[in-house]
């Protein structure tokens, strides 16, 4: 079993709470693991449709790494206090795991808005479907219908960026929202003025200090796809 040396300690922590979150939609949800050079990236997919969720920690010792594993077993392999990660064996990952962002090529996209309008923004979508699926009849409360106020919603751009909502939903209930006040160590190279949207390709990427969420852009052709 390969073991990872994280940098520092908090570096586990942040890791083992991404992985948590993940758990609490999918019990059975796998993450790809990428390890290049001093840097560890764990890719997760939340429900929101189509969003890659990345989260990055800088290793104590250069190690190259690629695999798709449980992240339930990869959380159980987490110590915290000696910041060590036990990999577990690789599965049979789901398909997304095998169409990741590029590693480079990345630009900045003018117009994002301020962090507290992007917070505003998440709150303000996940109100609004409180409040419509609660003008519904009981018996007009079906999962066909939670869908289509919930595609309505998070289907709106941020801004005029491209954006969608929905991946500004998942980077807020991933906790990629939240003030800076690094509680735990933030990814690495991330420093409080990190948010930034960047572009390389098809892919749409919202970076965070806490972590990135990423979505593919449709074109007239259908979505492009970049095997990583």
């Amino acid at each position: 079993m390969t073991a990872l040396h994280l940098s520092e300690a908090g570096e586990a922590e942040a890791i083992a709470a991404f992985l948590a979150r993940l758990l609490r939609w999918d019990k059975t949800a796998a993450v790809r693991l990428q390890a290049a050079g001093g840097v560890l990236a764990v890719f997760g997919q939340p429900p929101f449709g189509g969003v890659l969720a990345i989260r990055t920690a800088e290793l104590a010792t250069p190690t190259e790494l690629d695999a798709t594993v449980s992240a339930g077993q990869l959380l159980d392999g987490i110590e915290e206090p000696s910041g060590t990660v036990a990999v577990p064996g690789s599965v049979t990952g789901p398909a997304w795991a095998g169409l990741l962002p590029p590693r480079a090529g990345w630009q900045r996209v003018e117009g994002l808005p301020g962090a507290d309008d992007i917070r505003a923004a998440a709150a303000a979508g996940v109100a609004e479907f409180r409040a419509r699926t609660e003008q519904l009849a009981p018996d007009a409360r079906t999962r066909v219908a939670l869908d289509a106020i919930a595609d309505d919603i998070w289907s709106r751009q941020l801004g005029g960026t491209g954006f969608p909502l929905r991946a500004v939903h998942a980077a807020h209930a991933l906790g990629f929202l939240r003030p800076v006040r690094m509680p735990v160590p933030a990814p690495r190279g991330a420093s409080p003025d990190a948010l930034a949207l960047l572009s390389a390709g098809p892919w749409l990427r919202l970076r965070t200090p806490y972590g990135s969420v990423a979505v593919r852009r449709a074109s007239g052709l259908g979505l492009s796809v970049t095997p990583a």
